[in-house]
């Protein structure tokens, strides 16, 4: 049974402008570019700046192919904005990812109350997984609202059939085409076939998919950087999106990021963290998902994508985001059969006594890490966290605890206690304790090169972000006598003299000295 301490609009509101801020903007800016993803999409879209070329992208003055251009030209206009710097690089994400909470919070409320609007958008704003896309300087976060607003579209055409809504339907695939590619067509195309058809529907979807004036708008959005990009870089362009960064990725496993049938089995109960509880219960209940036609809609969507995906050559936990959308709601409608406040805030008490003895966990497995070079960056780890990282953590770990026992505030209090601290844990403790281990040294290398004006190498070692910070294209060859290079410490040994001139966490910026080359 719903509560009505959320019914009226006011209070909604000023939480939900919370959880925007805390899940997407808070410390935005105050972490270091992530490699490789941040790194490589940042550098291409430097080097756009740089270069003037607003039509084909290229990492380290070589040409890239991995993604359409929208991301691009955003990234590029926020960094004319702002100035080349974290926060202006990533803000297109968190935009994105607010346009796509606020519409789904409209879309929910076409149908549902309020409270089951707001929970929904308040989870998506808060739940792990989407934070960290939306403070990522990715495409992701904007393909995902390109995807949400597509479909919630589809779904309220099959209703109300109004022709306006069919065009801007073929806006925002196109749009989503200009942003990651073909994924962005796949995923619409394919659920609302599977859903009208199993409402035996299917000339309303042919109605739909060959309307001219729809296809026309597609084409025009869409085709003309798609074809200017092959009339200047001809077959290329068609061999490296088309295949090998589209086809190749579903047909095998591509640059090694492989995983088992059920690899977003686990994805799914962390990345829907604090509401992993919801997630099952909702799971529960999948027979009832298909007891009407908004629930088929959301359990085909999500379920297309999972098993899609899941059939995947190429994995990454991030591709399963396509359909989270979807389980907000259903996981929103759900809230009211979770019998135990206990069992609801298990799954985030979990988490936050494993980060507790984290530090702990490192220094005991770091010895047995066979890897040289992660065995040599989690030696010194633990000096990152500090006695801050324990009190904080106990004292979230607390609070949990006395949420999951209390009978003094309601379950909504508690749910969106856990979502607001679930962020403030990851963006002003996590994200930036893992960035001070791994990505603060290649930021503070790579501002000591640009002052030392050093022609750096990057030798072994594919960090983007390192160019993003030098400001310069850096060799990938292997650096000569007196030649200065940035590498993992267990590389070391390949040189007979060199003198460090910065080190951190088992990466080094070196000059090389005369006869450095072990044979």
């Amino acid at each position: 049974m719903e509560t009505n301490t959320l019914e009226s609009a006011k209070p909604i509101t000023v939480i939900l402008i919370l959880a925007l801020f805390f899940g997407f903007y808070f410390n935005l800016g105050g972490v270091p570019l992530f490699d490789l993803d941040e790194g490589a999409f940042s550098e291409a879209t430097r080097e756009m700046l740089v270069n003037g070329n607003y039509l084909t992208t290229y990492l380290n003055g070589e040409l890239r192919f991995d993604k359409p251009i929208l991301i691009y030209w955003l990234q590029a206009f926020s960094v004319k904005g702002f100035g080349l710097n974290e926060f202006a690089l990533r803000l297109p994400s968190a935009l994105a990812a607010t346009v796509w909470v606020v519409l789904l919070y409209y879309f929910v409320r076409h149908f549902y109350t309020h409270y089951t609007a707001f929970m929904a958008a308040f989870m998506m704003a808060t739940s792990l997984q989407v934070t960290i896309i939306a403070k990522a300087a990715i495409a992701d976060s904007l393909l995902n609202l390109f995807i949400a607003s597509s479909m919630f579209l589809i779904y309220l055409y099959t209703v109300e059939q109004k022709r306006s809504r069919l065009y801007a339907i073929f806006a925002l695939i196109a749009l989503g085409a200009l942003t990651k590619g073909p994924v962005a067509i796949l995923v619409p195309l394919a659920v609302s076939f599977l859903f009208l058809a199993s409402k035996k529907e299917l000339r309303l979807w042919l109605k739909m998919v060959f309307n001219p004036i729809g296809i026309l708008l597609f084409f025009l959005i869409a085709s003309p950087w798609y074809i200017l990009e092959y009339l200047d870089q001809g077959q290329a362009f068609i061999d490296g999106f088309f295949f090998k960064h589209n086809l190749n990725r579903f047909n095998t496993s591509f640059e090694g990021h492989s995983g088992s049938l059920f690899y977003y089995i686990p994805v799914l109960l962390v990345g829907l963290l604090p509401y992993t509880t919801l997630l099952l219960r909702s799971l529960k209940d999948i027979r009832s998902w298909f007891s009407n036609d908004l629930l088929r809609f959301l359990a085909i969507w999500f379920l297309f994508v999972f098993l899609f995906f899941s059939f995947s050559g190429t994995k990454l936990p991030h591709y399963v985001i396509y359909g989270y959308t979807p389980l907000f709601i259903l996981m929103a409608i759900t809230i009211s059969k979770i019998k135990s406040d206990k069992l609801l805030l298990l799954p985030p008490m979990i988490l936050f006594i494993i980060l507790f003895f984290l530090p702990m966990v490192i220094s005991f497995v770091q010895p047995q890490v066979k890897h040289p070079f992660t065995r040599i960056m989690l030696e010194t780890a633990p000096s990152e966290f500090g006695w801050e990282w324990y009190l904080f953590f106990a004292s979230v770990s607390a609070i949990t605890l006395w949420l999951m026992r209390t009978a003094k505030i309601d379950r909504n209090a508690k749910l969106i206690s856990i979502g607001i601290i679930m962020t403030i844990s990851v963006s002003w403790r996590v994200i930036p304790t893992y960035a001070a281990i791994a990505q603060i040294p290649i930021k503070e290398a790579a501002l000591l090169a640009k002052t030392e004006h050093y022609d750096a190498h990057l030798w072994k070692f594919n960090m983007p972000s390192f160019i993003v910070y030098r400001e310069k294209i850096v060799k990938r060859t292997k650096p000569k006598a007196g030649e200065v290079v940035l590498t993992r410490k267990n590389h070391l040994d390949a040189f007979e003299a060199y003198t460090i001139l910065y080190e951190k966490h088992g990466i080094i910026l070196a000059r090389i000295g005369d006869d450095h080359t072990k044979e």
